[in-house]
């Protein structure tokens, strides 16, 4: 079994919870034991217990982030040793960027990062694939299994008791959000997609030729883009707070301010480690419950719905 040690922010402890949900197949094939420092007993001595467990690990995750790189005891103690037991081939340092950072010219910036092309984690559209994709290759990284004697010293085994009982690492507790988590991570994901669409419009008109777009801001929850190619309007939609759900966002394939039809409609769920959207699947039935989406992935769902026709053998 190896060991797997996690160098993070606490600021990041919710991408680190659903990272840990992840592991749980490699965990039930006995493959790894993954610690962290709320793994710490009470009265143990913090520091002492985070740098044995660092030296003991066969894989070390440094997850990146700006609050990561800004904290002193991450960069100046985990990270320095990390690197020095890589170098030394006594463990392996596997970075996972979470979120966009500088994190290149830190001196884990040569290592291969994940998840795929160093894309954040933030950044993908469903974070169930991000983590998947870390699983996968942390799962490469594992160590072969070194054979094991048939009868341990028995001062090894006296020690290890003395040490630290054995208890479950499955620690964690589902988590509960709030009418006004939810309300703010609709308001934050309808601005969001709101910037999407206007930079997207832009970059699509100034990459091809005949290609006219529009965007207008009716109110703070409604907008309307427009796609023309030569002149002739190939696409339309308004997108605005509300739809099926009250806490949802819905997408109309029209950009008539006083319609209140729909095509499509995303609400505001929760598991037990976070928030997330989830299409109703009006518009493709096999997106209906089966991903979590973050921001880019809610925005990134809806502008396929407006470029498809542009993307289509027709178009």
């Amino acid at each position: 079994m190896s060991t797997i040690f996690f160098s993070y922010s606490h600021k990041d402890e919710d991408l680190r919870d659903r990272l840990e949900v992840h592991l749980a197949m490699l965990k039930r094939q006995g493959l790894i034991d993954a610690w962290h420092d709320r793994r710490i007993v009470a009265g143990s001595e913090l520091d002492n217990s985070i740098r044995s467990e660092l030296e003991k690990a066969d894989v070390i995750l440094l997850l990146v982030s700006p609050d990561f790189l800004a904290s002193d005891y991450c960069y100046d103690v985990e990270v320095k040793r990390a690197m020095e037991r890589h170098d030394a081939g006594e463990a392996r340092v596997i970075p996972i960027i979470l979120r966009h950072c500088d994190w290149k010219s830190a001196p884990f910036g040569k290592l291969l990062a994940a998840p795929k092309d160093a894309l954040p984690v933030r950044k993908w559209p469903d974070l169930d694939e991000a983590f998947l994709d870390v699983v996968q290759k942390i799962k490469d990284a594992l160590p072969k299994a070194k054979p094991t004697p048939d009868a341990p010293a028995p001062e090894k085994l006296i020690t290890k008791s003395v040490a630290q009982a054995p208890r479950s690492s499955n620690l964690r507790l589902a988590k509960t959000f709030t009418e006004a988590d939810k309300d703010r991570f609709l308001d934050e994901g309808f601005s969001f997609m709101s910037k999407f669409f206007e930079s997207s419009l832009q970059e699509l008109q100034s990459r091809n030729k005949g290609i006219e777009t529009t965007f207008r801001q009716i109110d703070a929850n409604r907008f309307t883009a427009v796609i023309y190619r030569r002149g002739e309007a190939i696409s339309r939609c308004k997108i605005q707070l509300g739809g099926r759900y009250e806490t949802g966002i819905s997408f109309s394939s029209n950009d008539r301010a006083d319609d209140g039809s729909y095509n499509e409609s995303l609400s505001v769920e929760v598991d037990e480690q976070g928030l997330y959207f989830k299409a109703l699947g009006m518009w493709d039935w096999s997106s209906r419950g089966e991903r979590h989406l973050t921001y880019e992935g809610a925005a990134e769902y809806f502008w396929s719905m407006l470029i498809s026709p542009l993307q289509s053998k027709r178009g």
